[in-house]
């Protein structure tokens, strides 16, 4: 069955769909995505700080929020600029954290299919926040739904304690004094932790942090987090080579070439068994 069948465009508030799956109403997709929004959104009390004491303007601070808005990139931007690095450095660091984006959003015009015209401003929302929402929805309305609430509710809190962090930094003065340098780098893990899921993604991010950490005092500002990057491709050799060896997978584990689970086959046969 193709996705565009599966989410087929609904008109009631919710219910059950013929093949089981169960539709959302509208009231309840609105709040788990201002849910979301609302969350994620005061983490920019912590960028508009850490924007301030790296030593942006508060017009360069809150430009980075409306025009880049993917808090992961604006955390690492910042946070090679406070620790001295290269402005092109610390630029190619923030774009290719933000490349995961292109990806999202191949997946998501399938899914949301929205009109042409309106497709440019949707590209400025879609993030990890809004992809993880609108997927999680088992209807094209549901998900739009999702998607746009998502945005909209995100992005002008975002904005929002953007300037209030960065005018409270400015108030306060020295924020390393406070330890407010810190606030950064916490908020960028809590984002990132929930996502590293797999054995596979936990050991590119475990690598990832040995390459970066070892390499930050014989580099300069900036250039670790580049080279850190060579995790992924490391990690997915390794990878790649375990399975060509033959090794299970941890998810597989149990489950022979037939793609049957071994306690699967053995309840069958004694149900045959017990046919005879």
């Amino acid at each position: 069955m193709t996705e565009q069948t599966r989410l087929v465009e609904t008109q009631d508030g919710g219910g059950v769909k013929p093949d089981g799956a169960v539709v959302k109403p509208d009231g309840a997709v609105v709040r788990d995505a201002l849910g979301v929004g609302v969350a994620v959104g005061l983490s920019g009390f912590a960028f508009g700080v850490t924007s301030a004491g790296s030593g942006l303007v508060l017009l360069q601070t809150c430009a980075l929020s409306l025009l880049v808005f993917t808090g992961a990139s604006q955390f690492a931007l910042v946070g090679a600029l406070a620790a001295g690095g290269n402005p092109f450095t610390a630029a190619a660091g923030a774009f290719f954290l933000g490349v995961r984006n292109a990806f999202y959003g191949l997946r998501l015009s399938q899914l949301l299919a929205l009109p042409r015209a309106v497709r440019p401003f949707a590209a400025q929302w879609v993030i990890d926040e809004t992809t993880a929402v609108a997927l999680a929805q088992s209807t094209r309305r549901a998900a739009r739904i999702g998607f746009t609430v998502t945005g909209l509710s995100l992005y002008v809190l975002w904005n929002l304690t953007t300037l209030l962090g960065a005018l409270g930094a400015e108030a306060i003065g020295d924020t390393d004094a406070w330890g407010l340098d810190a606030a950064g780098p916490a908020v960028f893990l809590a984002l990132l932790a929930p996502m590293l899921r797999t054995t596979a993604e936990r050991a590119v991010a475990g690598v990832a942090v040995v390459l970066g950490l070892g390499l930050l005092p014989v580099l300069p500002a900036g250039v670790p987090v580049l080279v850190a990057a060579v995790a992924a491709p490391v990690v997915l050799w390794a990878e790649g080579r375990r399975r060509a060896d033959g090794r299970p997978d941890d998810s597989r584990r149990g489950v022979p070439e037939d793609g049957v689970p071994e306690d699967d086959a053995q309840e069958d046969g004694v149900q045959e068994g017990g046919d005879r």
